[in-house]
């Protein structure tokens, strides 16, 4: 369906969803603005980290126990940067190693409580920024937005990270 306007031109460079390519430009355009949103609100959480340590937090909060291997390719990166990466959480105490209880060959890589608030932190700092953004649009806007994006996960065939909720 194509909408015609008083000029008499359609509004299908504006996107009108008839056309997979269409509005991918904005949708460009709008996914970097997020993305940038989302590490700016990272980068004021009170442990700066960068986006693999992140990441690497993240892996082991939704895949616990994961072992090095695991989380290298997890982050499609090689061991040996798996390997530094854990060594820096490590020492900042956001991720312990323990022998693995059934295979003594094999290290097993949790999260400390240190490693959980932190996510936490980013996580809050994260949510509260999107929603300054999202309170300056107008609720049905809201709504177009939340049912696009659910479209998209499901397109996508993943389902979105729920963090757990904090006691």
């Amino acid at each position: 369906m194509f909408v015609t306007l008083p000029g008499g031109a359609d509004d299908r460079a504006e996107g009108s969803g008839d056309e997979p390519g269409a509005g991918a430009r904005e949708i460009a355009d709008a996914v970097e603005c997020l993305a940038n949103l989302w590490s700016l609100a990272a980068q004021e959480a009170a442990v700066r980290l960068s986006l693999h340590q992140l990441r690497a937090l993240r892996a082991l909060e939704t895949t616990p126990e994961l072992n090095l291997t695991g989380l290298a390719e997890r982050l499609d990166i090689g061991l040996p940067t798996a390997s530094r990466l854990c060594d820096r959480l490590e020492a900042a105490g956001m991720l312990e190693r323990a022998l693995h209880p059934r295979n003594r060959r094999e290290v097993q890589l949790r999260l400390t409580g240190q490693g959980r608030r932190v996510l936490g932190d980013v996580a809050r700092r994260r949510a509260q920024a999107l929603a300054g953004v999202l309170a300056r649009m107008a609720p049905a806007e809201r709504a177009a937005l939340v049912r696009g994006m659910k479209a998209f996960l499901s397109a996508h065939g993943e389902t979105p990270f729920r963090p757990p909720e904090a006691p």
